[in-house]
């Protein structure tokens, strides 16, 4: 269940790191904190605020927690940016064959 807006959640810059590292696959909380610069306690805190919006998921892996990106959750935002662009590109391609 979402219960926060996941454009707000991608609005920080840790949390767009966040989701393109987990691009690469599942990785524990330690794994993503390896590859930045803020603290381990920072990256968990972020990874709850992507939870809550949806866009990553966990499971328990012994006594660590392994996260993923949400499939469900980041296939609604690319469906919503590529209609919100395709739409700005059909009216931008009706405004230039307009306009000579």
């Amino acid at each position: 269940m979402r219960e926060a807006d996941p454009f707000a959640a991608l609005g920080d810059p840790n949390r767009r790191a966040i989701v393109r590292s987990l691009a690469d696959g599942e990785k524990s909380v330690q794994e993503i904190a390896n590859e930045m610069t803020i603290s381990r306690p920072a990256v968990s805190r972020h990874l709850r605020v992507l939870k809550s919006a949806g866009l990553v998921e966990v499971r328990p892996d012994g006594v660590r927690n392994l996260y993923s990106l949400d499939s469900a959750g980041v296939d609604d935002v690319r469906a919503f940016m590529e209609e919100t662009w395709g739409t700005a590109v059909a009216r931008f391609r009706l405004f230039v064959d307009n306009t000579d």
